[in-house]
């Protein structure tokens, strides 16, 4: 993959800005729509709580075809004094570049990483760019923990509704703060701080042209933080409203790609993973308030359905890896009324770490396997939400942690069975 910073243009703007202190990323891919108000916020940020830092907004494009390039040259703040305190000393730089390789959001970051290296910047954002709740502040909490604080890696905590993020709270969550010994959050949340230091170790790494430029660069991006012991910490940005997903688009794929990924990151880092214990907090920056948050429709009888379907069709290949115990308690689960239904933890974590060592033996074709996991997940999902239907949100966030305890202490079961 040739270099984006090689380009004669992006050349010419790198010369002219020569350095940066600060650099403010937003990979797109056709959000016109909402791409405006990111680049307003991410301006009113950096002027707001940074006036004497020069600072760079590189806006890394997929390939749009609605605008969305134009809309970020276009975007301006009307009127400075209604939201600055003071105005700004040095101007505010916007690059909007193509980037050129696999598409996906690693290849667009990997062009704010080599930007970054280029300008010699002291530290660096992301935000996604079909953010609808994004405030200046957000520029602020994910910026200053690495100019003042000295940390390399800024991971957003926002509020979100207990249905929302289920594949973080159930796998991705619980699955890296056992392995890695880091109590992160939100370790896929798409908004995130780094250092210039890290950003250029970033680009040493061998990713470019495999699945994590497709896919799965978040939890690339923390897991390679933490297991290269670089400081870590996260800021509370509040509440996290983006443009919907697709609710027709295959959660499969999805699953896929995001625990494909995690698994993927075990294989480099067992010797880091396997000498971790137990779990620590990390440091948390931001006043954290309760927010509105939008509703999330879940339809359980249809999800229960799918999970009934999935252990009909897949609990033979499924007993190939996991235990009698387990294959007896989900052909038991079959029968079970949508009251009583129910998938305990210890029963989960037995079940992810079981997928995790399967992938690492390779006893069968690694999609087949990993998409086999969806309506796994889908049935643990819905056993969730019944147990927590009456639930309000400190409640939730303590049956997540107990999850998370359970993960740890099923890590001996997975450490005796990676070989």
């Amino acid at each position: 993959m040739n270099s984006v910073i090689l380009r004669n243009e992006i050349q010419e703007k790198i010369n002219e800005i020569k350095e940066a202190d600060i650099l403010v990323g937003i990979p797109s891919y056709n959000n016109a729509r909402t791409i405006g108000h990111v680049v307003k916020a991410v301006h009113a940020g950096l002027s707001k709580y940074f006036p004497d830092k020069k600072a760079v907004i590189i806006n890394s494009d997929g390939g749009s075809s609605d605008g969305t390039m134009d809309v970020v040259q276009g975007a301006t703040i009307e009127d400075y004094k209604s939201i600055l305190v003071q105005h700004r000393v040095e101007p505010v730089f916007t690059i909007a570049t193509p980037y050129q390789g696999i598409p996906g959001k690693g290849s667009a970051f990997r062009t704010i990483f080599e930007i970054a290296a280029a300008l010699n910047v002291k530290a660096c954002a992301v935000v996604d760019s079909d953010l609808r709740s994004i405030t200046p502040e957000w520029v602020e909490l994910l910026i200053k923990p690495v100019l003042e604080r000295d940390f390399d890696y800024v991971l957003p905590l926002y509020h979100r509704h207990k249905y929302d993020g289920t594949i973080t709270n159930s796998i991705i969550y619980p699955l890296t703060r056992a392995l890695y010994g880091r109590q992160v959050r939100q370790p896929i949340g798409g908004d995130f701080g780094f250092s210039g230091k890290l950003a250029k170790f970033y680009l040493t790494k061998d990713v470019w042209e495999s699945d994590v430029a497709k896919y799965g660069i978040d939890i690339w991006m923390t897991t390679t933080a933490i297991a290269n012991n670089f400081k870590v910490c996260q800021s509370f940005l509040g509440a996290k409203i983006h443009d919907a997903k697709d609710p027709g688009a295959d959660l499969s794929a999805m699953l896929y790609q995001v625990v494909g990924a995690t698994f993927d990151l075990m294989e480099e880092y067992p010797g880091v993973w396997k000498k971790v214990k137990a779990s620590e907090p990390v440091a948390t920056f931001g006043f954290q308030y309760a927010v509105g948050l939008e509703p999330v429709n879940v339809n359980i009888d249809r999800m229960i359905e799918k999970f009934r379907l999935g252990v009909k069709e897949l609990i033979k290949i499924w007993e190939g890896f996991i235990s009698r115990d387990i294959a007896a308690f989900l052909r038991r689960s079959e029968d079970l009324q949508k009251e009583s239904f129910h998938i305990p933890d210890e029963v989960w974590a037995e079940i992810v770490c079981s997928f995790a060592i399967a992938s690492h033996r390779k006893i069968m074709n690694r999609e087949h396997l990993l998409k086999s996991l969806t309506p796994l997940y889908i049935g643990k999902t819905a056993s969730f939400v019944i147990e927590t239907r009456e639930s309000d949100a400190q409640q939730v966030d303590q049956k997540i942690e107990q999850l998370c305890r359970v993960f740890e202490n099923i890590k001996l079961f997975l450490n005796v069975n990676w070989r």
